[in-house]
């Protein structure tokens, strides 16, 4: 405020501000001057608060301002000396935005600076300060019980909730005859040894994604607990904040004896306001239903989309997993609105390791919680595959409904005349598929491999194998340089284990011994992702939805973007001809737009005689599966969405509607100022004699123009938007 002088410190674990009058300080003006960082200056002397300052000040900079509490002249300060301290202007730049004052946040402990000053000297001329920085933070009885989270604009979104985890390590503690202090819980005894603070700043160019680019900044600390009980028990707690959200994990450093740890419980909790509401599935293809958070009787799956009582939202999600068990979140039988960690089973870890990272993405929207997803692909480790885009290549896929070598070709052609990238043969190729008795080096009679997958590549169209469970378990690592060497380009795994420890490594060890062998990977049933394919880019797609296997109304359908969607890429299995849709044919095309797929199934069900030209296959033909830019424009869980997407010059969009008829007017302000576009348009049409009812429409329009859709129930529309 004008008048007054606010300053800013942070002493372990609390934020203040101290407030005092701004001094009126009298200077005496000199004749003398001084070249200091290319500046000619003029010297001004003044005591303030009984020390004697020679500041030196340029009038090319018309500003009052100093370091410290030095102002009050004609131009800036840049350099000040007395007898103890000396500054010094070393670089001045011009930045590209204004700098401002950091918002005021409703945790910082406001008070008069001499108040504060006399309680940081309180701390600071401690003795037991200088032997331990943290001395006045006490013992942690069974957690840290003070994590509370807060959104970029200071509303807060957690209160006081619960962390760390729950070992069990009387094993190999008797086993090397050590006699350690026993806890009810492992957390206690932890004191805070000391706390490190630093921040990033950059973007991160994935090598495919939602965005081709994505900011990755943050602020950063990592809390460092150790107990003093002889047990050479250590912890950190690392924690970054962004814009977008906040993420946390914990690091469990090397112990000097111990044989492994066994991780038994995590015990982080989520503490919400009261009248709290999450979505919830129960299993990853389950319907979605929307709880108050005391209700959650049984696990659900992560992400959790959270809905407050005030209409704001958030999600609850996990990155870098690939060593660790499922978890899921569970309603407390202790603590009111409050969520605890379930996992799925013990992990037993050799130190150091550190675990997942939990992730709490916020945003002022559903659709921003879309957006932010990239917040868990920022999380994992960098591209691992060096030769990637020499042979991962993103695309469309298509079924082969009859597993025979003239079907196959039939599939081929019907690829190939519509551009679609892959075709898929499912289960029963090989025989029996489900049984440890199968042998998936054997293709069932029917097939010709060699003729079909050379087929496929004199038309351009790659062979992906379906491959269950049972025969991954037992020839994987016969089977994948086998099917390198038949062409095969990629795997769909059928029914895989993924959800204890055990298997939750061997199915990403899966990817990796895949990439060695030059295989792209599509998992499903249930498993879902957390930014796996950041490092390991083969791993295209994965099912974990509840999709067109399951025939799901449109409410369903506009519930996903903002809840299974933010796990990242989503195998739907996209029919378009099977009679057995209950959404139109306009709500289908949506679909392939709006639920992301670098490998996207399109005609799941159908077959290639299904096909009567209708002329709005065209839009599948020309889709892209991944994107330079992606914007949610509007939307919420059960009502619908407006999303566009952008590749190169292209925009496409697609607006989804409910079980209800609706009307959408659409602002086209996201394409580029200035240039007209050519839009064509895809929309539902009772009146078109097709079998699809799909009306094409063109218009020319620019960014001042928006669409208005009136949406049949259960309908949608698209559009692509191209220069001419």
């Amino acid at each position: 405020p004008e008048g007054q002088t606010t300053v800013r410190e942070f002493i372990f674990p609390h934020d203040y501000e101290g407030y005092e009058p701004t001094p009126d300080i009298v200077w005496t003006l000199s004749d003398d001057t001084l070249t200091v960082s290319g500046y000619l200056c003029q010297q001004a002397t003044a005591t303030h608060r009984g020390v004697e300052w020679h500041v030196w000040y340029t009038d090319e900079i018309p500003s009052s301002a100093g370091p410290w509490r030095l102002r009050g002249l004609p131009g800036l300060i840049i350099k000040a000396e007395s007898e103890a301290h000396t500054f010094c202007l070393t670089e001045l730049r011009q930045e590209a935005s204004p700098i401002t004052a950091p918002e005021q946040r409703p945790d910082v402990q406001r008070m008069k600076y001499a108040k504060l000053l006399k309680h940081r000297n309180e701390i600071y001329g401690n003795r037991q300060y200088a032997k331990n920085p943290m001395y006045y933070v006490p013992d942690l009885q069974g957690s840290i019980t003070d994590m509370s989270v807060l959104n970029h604009n200071g509303q807060q979104l957690l209160t006081s909730s619960r962390l760390g985890l729950d070992l069990d390590n009387h094993n190999w503690e008797r086993a090397l005859a050590r006699r350690y202090s026993q806890y009810d819980c492992w957390m206690n005894g932890f004191k805070v040894d000391s706390v490190n603070y630093f921040q990033h700043r950059g973007d991160i160019h994935n090598f495919y994604g939602e965005q081709a680019s994505v900011p990755d900044n943050y602020n950063a600390m990592t809390i460092h607990l150790a107990k003093h009980d002889g047990s050479d028990y250590r912890l950190d707690i690392e924690v970054r904040a962004y814009n977008e959200g906040v993420a946390f994990r914990y690091f469990l450093p090397e112990h000097p004896l111990a044989v492994f740890h066994k991780v038994v419980a995590d015990l982080t909790e989520y503490a919400f306001p009261a009248g709290t509401k999450v979505w919830a599935a129960e299993w990853a293809q389950a319907p979605y239903e929307l709880k108050d958070v005391n209700d959650i009787a049984s696990p659900i799956e992560r992400a959790v989309t959270v809905v407050f009582p005030d209409g704001r939202c958030c999600a609850l999600a996990d990155a870098d997993v690939d060593d660790w068990c499922l978890q899921k979140n569970v309603a407390s039988t202790t603590k009111a609105n409050t969520l605890t960690t379930w996992m799925y089973s013990p992990v037993d870890v050799v130190t150091y390791y550190a675990t997942p990272w939990k992730v709490i993405i916020t945003g002022d929207s559903y659709g921003q919680l879309l957006e932010h997803r990239y917040l868990i692909d920022n999380l994992n480790p960098p591209c691992e595959i060096a030769d990637a885009a020499e042979w991962v290549k993103p695309g469309t896929i298509m079924r082969c409904t009859t597993l025979t070598t003239e079907a196959a070709i039939r599939c081929i052609d019907f690829c190939s005349a519509h551009h679609i990238d892959y075709m898929l043969f499912d289960w029963k190729w090989y025989e029996p598929c489900t049984s440890h008795d199968g042998d998936a080096t054997r293709v069932v009679p029917a097939i010709d491999m060699p003729q079909v997958v050379q087929y496929g590549k004199e038309h351009g169209v790659g062979i992906w194998l379906y491959v269950n469970q049972h025969a991954l378990q037992k020839q994987m690592r016969e089977l994948f340089p086998l099917l390198h060497e038949w062409g095969v380009v990629g795997v769909k795994s059928g029914f895989v284990e993924y959800a204890s420890h055990r298997w939750a490594t061997w199915l990403h060890d899966l990817v990796r011994y895949a990439a060695e062998n030059h295989l792209m990977v599509n998992i499903h049933d249930e498993f879902r992702s957390a930014g796996f394919s950041r490092t390991y880019p083969n791993l295209l797609n994965q099912e974990g939805i509840r999709g067109n296997e399951e025939w799901p109304d449109a409410d369903h359908n506009t519930i996903l973007p903002f809840t299974r969607m933010i796990n990242g890429a989503a195998d739907y299995t996209i029919c378009y001809y099977d009679k057995r849709l209950r959404n139109t044919h306009g709500h289908q095309l949506a679909a392939s737009l709006v639920y992301y797929a670098p490998l996207l199934t399109v005609f799941w069900y159908d077959t290639p005689e299904r096909y009567q030209g209708e002329p709005e296959i065209e839009w599948f033909e020309q889709l892209p599966t991944v994107w330079d830019e992606t914007r949610v424009i509007d939307g919420a869980p059960g009502e619908g969405i407006v999303i566009m997407r952008r590749k190169g010059s292209d925009y496409y969009l697609a607006v989804m509607g409910n079980n209800q008829s609706s009307i959408k007017q659409v602002s086209l302000d996201f394409l580029p100022a200035g240039r007209s576009y050519h839009a064509t348009i895809y929309e539902d049409d009772p009146k078109v004699p097709t079998a699809t009812h799909i009306r094409i429409s063109n218009q020319k329009v620019n960014s001042n123009k928006s669409l208005r859709f009136s949406l049949q129930p259960r309908g949608g529309a698209v559009v692509r938007f191209s220069l001419p």
